[in-house]
């Protein structure tokens, strides 16, 4: 099996998408942050000295899926079209559910982008409500779809 991300001498390299056909494509991701009930309450109730934590998440899950391509080496810089970040609460665990959107028209696919949008908005969650809670736990993050390209559809 010839590897993508590596040339003749065995060296890294970013794969040339140059030959591709721009599709349009979609990516969604989630992730999942559980916390003690204090903190939990204390986001809902705008209580975090460090200010607004859900609506700073959205902010910053958004400017993760932009900035992905300087994070993740081997992601090429992507056009963004549009980034749709969602928080759900689930207050029988006291939890936070964030869902990332991406699109593009492009040769790459964004699954990245949605990925490290939903990380980068679960970070900011827990360094925003650290103060009260330092048990928080960041979990489930995972591709629910992905569409267009070559390899088409995916649905978790």
């Amino acid at each position: 099996m010839k590897l993508t991300h590596l040339n003749e001498s065995n060296n890294p390299k970013m794969v040339n998408v140059a030959m591709k056909e721009d599709t349009q494509r979609e990516a969604i991701a989630s992730g999942k942050i559980t916390m003690s009930k204090e903190a939990y309450f204390a986001i809902l109730d705008q209580k975090i000295k460090k200010g607004a934590v859900l609506q700073t998440a959205v902010v910053a899950a958004i400017m993760g899926a932009k900035k992905t391509s300087e994070i993740i080496p081997m992601c090429h810089n992507i056009f963004l079209s549009g980034v749709d970040i969602e928080i759900k609460q689930d207050d029988e665990v006291c939890a936070f559910i964030l869902q990332a959107k991406v699109k593009t028209c492009g040769k790459t696919g964004v699954e990245m982008e949605a990925l490290s949008a939903v990380s980068i908005g679960l970070l900011t969650i827990y360094d925003m409500a650290k103060a009260i809670d330092k048990t928080m736990v960041i979990s489930d993050i995972l591709l629910e779809s992905k569409s267009g390209g070559k390899s088409g559809e995916f649905r978790r």
